[in-house]
């Protein structure tokens, strides 16, 4: 391993590099993500290995372990190139008929294959799949190329291309230009355009300059940042190191949460590699210009993603907020001007440079230019990472990416931005889906999160389940979030429970927009936001839930009860075998019943009774015994 000096020598090392690949006609790809981990891909990937090596394959085949390709529902994912062909929720059993078929032999592996939902046609290639078809994969495309420890593999895909380019032929103004001209907005949450942020910093006096990777993404079920610096660190790198040369800064941080151990690991060795090939540290590719950057681990509070909370925490103090009134671009870590993006922004720099502020502003709406990574989960057939470009709509995202709603259920509601973000109900479907649409409607990018609910889905419920992870969350430090989260809790609590007040609604609104105004920071800002819009769009549940006691999804247990119609009882005794607390009464011709006194309403009896009886049904808690005064059944005995 040489020290690369000047560009040419860069030029020289990917010519390598691309040769090295070509070697072999035939890769193997398979995903090696923290979620296809789960499911088994490394015992896949050396499966594969091996049986190559057995067949004397290896000069022809070759196997290789990479990031997150996004399909996180069916993994693990194995990707034959140059061919493209996808294999899904591949195991080591299937491993010799795979092998087989890279051989050119017969074998059976329609099994693997995606099938589409309409005509039942397996489909074998990427772009034929609907979850990849529809999205433009600028930032998670190259994570399906490379392998993540393998710093020749991110170069010969381009890699560092742009920051030779900027070393050797821009001047960091025009460096700072080119993002400013893109109309990069950051993709941590707030929006706020990156150019204007490394500006300010640039021009902020104090020295030495800092430059921030945020990878401490904590909303649940948002992995975006985490997949990309998993699959991809280079990428990241190499953004922060353009960033820093733009700003004129001489040591960087990337913050990763404890929890994300693989991405800790790639970036560390994406840092090594990087030094060892003189990509990072002293005069990068003979410029002059000098930069280093360590790793921070982060303690895991979610306020820690904060910006000010985050330096507070690289400083070694507690993790928490500083007034706005002094912007860390200006006075950060130590004092010092700190730029800080998040994994994704610092990753779409790379692209800028190399394509032009052009190419970038070619995609996307007027107010929001690129694409966006969001995290589809919930209440979705196809869940996994989508890549799009900014503008595309909800319904286009849910039902042609995601392949609608499962098990014919009907299409509720979705939340974006994370557990602050605000729900969206099905009426706005078509809402262009950019930074500034989803403000408007009273919901927000955030890191991009995105959570689809059906119709057996709460939304008082939601709304509590989001306002008790964010009082948990709240450091305590300003009352208006720690004592506005907790209030807004303790209403919610009442109100799933039965125990609510018409003048309660009044009051979570008026709680939600004094926290808004006063809230030190974004979280507190932020946190009434899942109240605030499910009381906007969806104020008659919690009306159902004051006056008539009624939670319509069957879902606030308080408020419910199981019973069994004896008109469809099958009398095959599922349910009294389920109970744990025997709850279940059974007479002596086989009619059951539930002993309401004994019942601790867990569901089992509901979940073991077979489905073409569908004894066991929810019946509002009311309806057991005498209604409450003033409160008459609805109609139907079914919620």
């Amino acid at each position: 391993m040489s020290r690369i000096e000047t560009p040419a020598d860069l030029a020289r090392l990917r010519d390598q590099a691309v040769a090295r690949r070509n070697s072999r006609g035939t890769w193997v790809a398979v995903c090696a993500g923290t979620g296809c981990r789960a499911y088994g891909a490394e015992a896949l990937a050396e499966s594969l290995e091996k049986e190559v090596e057995k067949r004397g394959l290896g000069k022809k085949i070759g196997v290789r372990k990479t990031g997150c390709h996004g399909f996180c529902e069916r993994g693990p994912l194995v990707v034959v190139q140059p061919s493209d062909v996808c294999y899904l929720g591949a195991q080591p059993k299937n491993v010799p008929a795979i092998v087989d078929k890279l051989e050119g032999k017969d074998a059976a592996l329609d099994k693997l294959l995606y099938v589409d939902a309409e005509n039942g046609k397996p489909l074998a290639r990427l772009d034929e799949i609907p979850f990849y078809k529809h999205q433009q994969r600028v930032v998670l495309g190259d994570n399906v190329h490379i392998d993540a420890s393998d710093i020749l593999d991110y170069i010969a895909v381009g890699g560092y291309a742009a920051l030779a380019k900027a070393l050797s032929g821009m001047t960091p103004e025009e460096v700072l230009q080119e993002v400013k001209e893109a109309k990069l907005r950051g993709r941590g949450g707030g929006g706020f355009p990156a150019g204007r942020k490394w500006e300010t910093t640039r021009k902020a006096p104090g020295e030495p300059k800092y430059v921030i990777v945020n990878a401490d993404e904590g909303d649940p079920g948002a992995y975006m940042d985490r997949s990309i610096l998993e699959g991809n660190p280079h990428g990241v790198l190499e953004g922060l190191i353009l960033g820093a040369y733009a700003i004129g800064a001489g040591e960087g941080f990337i913050y990763v949460r404890q929890e994300y151990p693989l991405a800790r690991e790639h970036a560390q060795k994406a840092l090594d590699q990087a030094r060892e090939y003189g990509l990072l540290g002293e005069n990068i590719l003979g410029s002059g210009f000098s930069f280093d950057v360590k790793i921070h681990r982060g303690a895991g509070a979610f306020v820690s993603g904060e910006s000010s909370a985050l330096m507070s925490a690289i400083e070694g103090h507690v993790g928490e907020p500083r007034p706005k009134y002094i912007h860390t671009s200006e006075k950060g870590v130590w004092g010092k001007p700190s730029c800080l993006n998040n994994v994704e922004t610092w990753a779409n720099v790379p692209h800028i440079i190399n394509r032009g502020a052009e190419w970038f502003t070619g995609m996307g709406t007027e107010g929001s230019k690129g694409t966006k990574i969001f995290s589809l989960v919930g209440k979705v057939n196809n869940t996994g990472l989508v890549e799009v470009p900014m503008g595309i709509t909800l319904r286009d995202i849910i039902f042609k990416i995601g392949g609608g709603v499962p098990g014919g259920k009907k299409f509720k509601a979705v939340q974006t931005g994370g557990p602050s973000g605000g729900v969206i109900p099905e009426s706005m479907l078509d809402l262009p889906v950019d930074f500034d649409e989803l403000t408007r409607v009273g919901s927000m990018m955030g890191s991009g999160g995105m959570i689809v609910m059906d119709e057996n889905t709460c939304m008082v419920d939601t709304a509590r389940y989001y306002m008790s992870f964010l009082a948990h969350e709240s450091c305590g430090k300003c009352v208006p979030c720690r004592e506005g989260t907790r209030q807004m809790l303790r209403i919610l609590d009442r109100i799933v429970a039965g125990e609510g007040k018409e003048e309660d609604l009044a009051v979570l609104e008026e709680l939600g927009d004094f926290m808004e105004d006063a809230s030190l920071c974004a979280l507190g800002q932020s946190a009434p936001f899942p109240v605030l819009s499910t009381l906007k769009y969806f104020r008659g549940e919690y009306e159902e839930h004051i006056r008539e006691k009624r939670c319509r999804a069957g879902v606030c247990t308080p408020l419910i009860a199981y019973d069994i119609d004896q008109e469809t009882c099958g009398k095959c005794g599922a349910c009294l075998r389920a109970c744990p607390v025997a709850a279940v009464d059974q007479s002596a011709d086989k009619v059951f019943t539930i002993l309401q006194e004994k019942c601790i309403k867990c569901g089992a009896c509901f979940t073991a009774c077979p489905e073409k009886f569908s004894a066991v049904i929810k019946v509002p808690a009311y309806a057991i015994g005498k209604p409450s005064a003033g409160n008459p059944p609805p109609a139907g005995k079914q919620v």
